[in-house]
């Protein structure tokens, strides 16, 4: 297996994605996050990994299309994403909390 360096790690995570459902499956030991279009689940791992230094147990990525939506009359589309759910060990947490100031 091949390593990822920093950068790509970087490059791989782009955020966590704080919803009702993420924060529903947050007890089961999963988390959610935006990833690139182009990574793929062992991409997902290392970086996760690498960054939270928490052990992964599995990955499940997600595809998700742009709804097409109209403003103002105009129809416009919104952008594809790519979401990676993250199971990780037993015991192990990830802090993915936003504070608003």
């Amino acid at each position: 297996m091949i390593t990822i360096s920093n950068e790509k790690t970087f490059e791989v995570l782009r955020s966590p994605l704080v919803s009702e459902k993420a924060t529903f499956i947050s007890q089961f030991n999963y988390y959610v996050f935006k990833v690139s279009p182009k990574s793929n689940k062992s991409e997902i791992k290392q970086a996760i990994e690498k960054l939270f230094k928490v052990e992964v147990k599995s990955v499940n990525t997600l595809n998700q299309k742009g709804k097409r939506k109209r403003f103002k009359g105009k129809i416009g589309v919104r952008p594809n994403t790519k979401k990676a759910f993250v199971k990780i060990a037993d015991g192990q947490t990830i802090d993915t909390s936003v504070e608003v100031k």
